[in-house]
C-alpha cells in the first residue's frame, strides 16, 4: 500500500515539474494556431526568433504572431525609438511590457527590435567600430637525405564600422634548404576602405618590406582609388578596384636600376562564406605609366576551415608573386604553398 502511495506521489511531483517546466517557458502563437514553446530569442527583421528544445531555431514572420508571451524581462525598442526592459504579454493588437517603472501598452507590429535584459541594442552596436584579430604560423621541416626548415608568420588586425574598415598587416617567411636560403621575405601594411555610397567605395593602401631572394632591399607600393562591389551579400563578397599608385623598388645589386615609378593601381578581392568553410581569393596588379609591360602581381587564395573551436582555424593556400622586370638572374614568378593554423579572436 505503501508503494502505490508512493508512485503516485512521484507521478504527482513530476506533473508539477513539467508544469512548471511549462510556465517558465516563453510562448509565441501564430494567427495559423500554431504555438512555439521555447525562449524568445530576439526580434529583428520583421520576424521572431525563437530557440526550443525539440526543433531548435525557430523564425516567425512578425506579420504572423497572433499572440506573445515571455517568462523574463527582456529589452525592446518601439517604432518610436522607444527603448524599455520588462515581460512581454498579450495579443497582437494588445502587447503590454511590464517594466520597473510601469506598463506600456503597444502592439505586435510597433516592436522594432528586441534582444536580451541588459544586452546593448543591436542598432546601437552595429554602428560601433570593432577590432577583430588573426595571427597565423607554419613550420615545415625535413632531416635525412635534405635538410629543410621553414617558418612563416602572419599577423592581421582590423578596425570595422558599417561602412568603413582599417586593416593592418604583416608578415615574414624563410626558407632553407639544405643550410641555404631559398626564401627571405618580409612585408607590413595598411589598408582603409570606406563604403561612401551604396556599392561604391574609396581606399587608401600602402605596403612595404624587402625580398633578399629577389635582391629587393628595401620596396613600397602606396595606391588610392575607387572600388565597386559587383556582389554584396551576406555570402558573397567580389570587389574591384581601380586606382593610382606609386611603386618604388631599391636593389642590392648596383648593377640593377632603383625603380621609382608612378602608375595604375588595379585589385580584385572575393570571399565567399559556405556553411562551415571559406574561401579568399585577393589580386592586385601595379603596371607603371612609363612602360606598362613593366608591373607587379600579387595573387593569394586560400581555403579555411574551422577546428574543434571556432577560433582555431587550418587554412590552406598558395600565393604568386610576378615580377615583369625583375634584377639579373631572377625569376619572374615565386609560388609558394602553404597549411597554415590561424587564431581568430576579437
Amino acid at each position: 500500500m505503501n508503494l502505490k502511495y508512493t508512485n503516485r506521489a512521484l507521478v504527482a511531483l513530476t506533473i508539477a515539474l513539467l508544469g512548471a517546466v511549462q510556465l517558465s517557458a516563453d510562448v509565441v502563437e501564430t494567427k495559423s494556431g500554431a504555438r512555439i514553446v521555447g525562449k524568445v530569442v530576439k526580434v529583428d527583421g520583421g520576424s521572431v526568433v525563437v530557440s526550443t528544445d525539440y526543433a531548435g531555431t525557430v523564425t516567425i514572420k512578425q506579420a504572423d504572431v497572433s499572440a506573445i508571451t515571455t517568462d523574463e524581462a527582456i529589452a525592446v525598442r518601439l517604432a518610436s525609438g522607444t527603448r524599455v526592459e520588462g515581460r512581454v504579454s498579450g495579443t497582437a493588437d494588445a502587447l503590454q511590457i511590464a517594466s520597473r517603472d510601469g506598463t506600456i501598452n503597444t502592439s505586435v507590429d510597433k516592436v522594432a527590435a528586441s534582444w536580451a535584459a541588459g544586452g546593448k541594442d543591436p542598432q546601437i552596436a552595429a554602428l560601433e567600430r570593432s577590432w577583430a584579430f588573426e595571427a597565423g604560423v607554419d613550420i615545415t621541416g625535413r632531416s635525412g637525405n635534405k635538410s629543410q626548415l621553414g617558418t612563416a608568420a602572419n599577423f592581421r588586425a582590423t578596425l570595422a564600422g558599417p561602412t568603413d574598415a582599417l586593416v593592418f598587416y604583416t608578415g615574414y617567411d624563410r626558407q632553407e634548404t639544405d643550410n641555404e636560403v631559398s626564401a627571405d621575405q618580409f612585408k607590413a601594411g595598411v589598408d582603409y576602405t570606406n563604403a561612401f555610397s551604396g556599392k561604391y567605395s574609396w581606399y587608401v593602401r600602402n605596403e612595404a618590406g624587402f625580398d633578399r631572394i629577389k635582391d629587393i632591399d628595401f620596396y613600397d607600393v602606396a595606391g588610392a582609388g575607387l572600388g565597386y562591389d559587383f556582389v554584396k551579400s551576406a555570402r558573397q563578397t567580389l570587389t574591384g578596384r581601380f586606382g593610382l599608385s606609386f611603386r618604388s623598388e631599391n636593389y642590392g645589386n648596383p648593377a640593377t636600376e632603383d625603380l621609382n615609378a608612378v602608375g595604375l593601381d588595379l585589385g580584385l578581392n572575393n570571399e565567399i562564406k559556405f556553411k562551415t568553410w571559406s574561401m579568399v581569393n585577393r589580386l592586385s596588379v601595379v603596371p607603371a605609366f612609363n612602360d606598362f609591360g613593366n608591373y607587379r602581381l600579387a595573387h593569394e587564395s586560400y581555403a579555411e576551415m574551422p577546428l574543434v573551436s571556432t577560433n582555431w582555424r587550418i587554412r590552406i593556400g598558395l600565393t604568386n608573386d610576378y615580377n615583369s622586370k625583375p634584377g639579373p638572374g631572377i625569376e619572374k614568378m615565386d609560388t609558394g604553398y602553404f597549411t597554415r593554423l590561424v587564431l581568430n579572436w576579437k
